[in-house]
C-alpha cells in the first residue's frame, strides 16, 4: 500500500486494508470549482440551525431570534476561524520576496479554518446581538453551544476530504495511512478529525441529558459546553504534532492545548459562580420569565376584550 498510495488517498490498514481515493472537488463548472470542504461545512451551518429552530422555545428564544442572529453568526465564524488560522500560520501566506499574499488568505474554499476563532467571534457577536434585542445571553448561548457541537461534528468530515487536522504516528488498530504534508513520506497516524467527530456527537447526547435533568438556570449548558470541548480539544492536542507551542512549567506546551485548558477553567468557574448566585436568589429561568409575560400580556388582552364587549 505504501507504493501505491498518493496524495489523494486514504487507507485504514488495520481494518482490512480500507482506503479511500479522495477528490476534493465536488463539482466543477468552467472555470469554478465547489470543494467538498465548502459544501460539508455548509452543510453543517444548515444542519445546526434546523436543531436550533426546532428547539428554540425551549429556552425561550424564537425561530426569528435564531435565523436573525444566524446572519450575523455565519460571517463573524468564518472571519473569526480564517483570522485565527493566519495569526498562527501566518508564515504559509508569505510570497518568496516576504510579503503577504493577501488573495490567498481568503481562499477557505481549501480548508484553513480554526473552530477556536470561529467561537471567539460568534460569542461575541451573541453578546452584542442579545444586548440590542433585549434577549438572555445565557438562555440563548445555552441553546446555542448544540448547534455549535453539530456543527463541528459535521465540518470534521470536511478535514477528512482535505487530509489534514490528523495526528501524530500510531500502530493502533483504526491508524490512517497517508502522505504527510510536511515532508511527502508515507505514514500512519491518529484519525483525530474522527475523534474530534465523535466527541462532538457524544457531548450533544451528554448535555441533553444534563438539560432534561439538571437545568435549573441559564447559562447551565454554555458552560457545560466550553468545559466538555475544552476537555475533548486538550486530550487532542495531545495527539497533534506541536506547531507552535508556549513554554510553561518547565515544558512546551502546544498552544492550542493551554487555550483548551483555559477555556475549561474559566467556564468551570463561571458555572460554579452561577451556581452559587442560584443558590443564593434562585430566579426564574428566562423561558419562564418570557412564559409569565405571555400569559400576562393575553390575560390584559382578554380583559380589555372583554370590557369592550360589556
Amino acid at each position: 500500500m505504501t507504493e501505491a498510495i498518493t496524495w489523494n488517498t486514504v487507507s485504514f490498514p488495520g481494518l482490512g486494508g480500507l482506503h479511500f481515493e479522495l477528490n476534493a472537488t465536488a463539482l466543477s463548472i468552467g472555470s469554478l470549482h465547489v470543494k467538498w470542504y465548502g459544501v460539508i461545512i455548509a452543510a453543517a451551518v444548515i444542519l445546526a440551525m434546523f436543531l436550533l429552530s426546532c428547539n428554540s422555545a425551549r429556552f425561550g428564544i424564537t425561530e426569528e431570534n435564531v435565523f436573525d442572529y444566524m446572519l450575523f453568526a455565519i460571517p463573524a465564524g468564518i472571519l473569526g476561524a480564517r483570522g485565527y488560522y493566519i495569526l498562527f500560520y501566518l508564515e504559509r501566506f508569505r510570497r518568496g520576496d516576504g510579503s503577504l499574499d493577501w488573495l490567498e488568505m481568503t481562499r477557505i474554499q481549501d480548508g484553513g479554518l480554526a473552530i477556536y476563532g470561529a467561537v471567539i467571534l460568534c460569542v461575541i457577536a451573541l453578546v452584542l446581538f442579545c444586548r440590542i434585542k433585549g434577549i438572555s445571553f445565557f438562555a440563548f448561548a445555552d441553546l446555542m453551544v448544540f448547534g455549535l457541537l453539530l456543527g463541528q461534528a459535521i465540518g470534521r468530515w470536511g478535514n477528512f476530504v482535505n487530509i489534514e487536522v490528523y495526528g501524530r504516528e500510531t500502530t493502533l488498530p483504526w491508524r490512517m495511512g497517508i502522505l504527510d504534508r510536511m515532508n511527502g513520506i508515507y505514514v500512519e497516524v491518529h484519525p483525530t478529525f474522527f475523534y474530534e467527530f465523535a466527541w462532538n456527537l457524544l457531548g450533544i447526547v451528554v448535555l441533553a441529558l444534563i438539560l432534561r435533568r439538571f437545568h435549573k438556570f441559564d447559562g447551565i449548558t454554555c458552560c457545560l459546553y466550553f468545559v466538555w470541548y475544552g476537555l475533548g480539544r486538550f486530550w487532542l492536542e495531545a495527539l497533534r504534532p506541536d506547531y507552535f507551542t508556549l513554554y510553561l512549567f518547565n515544558t512546551n506546551i502546544p498552544v492550542s492545548q493551554a487555550f483548551a485548558a483555559l477555556s475549561a477553567l474559566v467556564a468551570a468557574a463561571v458555572l460554579t459562580a452561577l451556581y452559587r448566585r442560584y443558590k443564593a436568589k434562585p430566579v426564574p429561568m428566562y423561558r419562564e420569565r418570557i412564559k409569565a409575560k405571555t400569559t400576562a400580556k393575553m390575560e390584559t388582552e382578554k380583559e380589555a376584550e372583554d370590557g369592550n364587549h360589556h
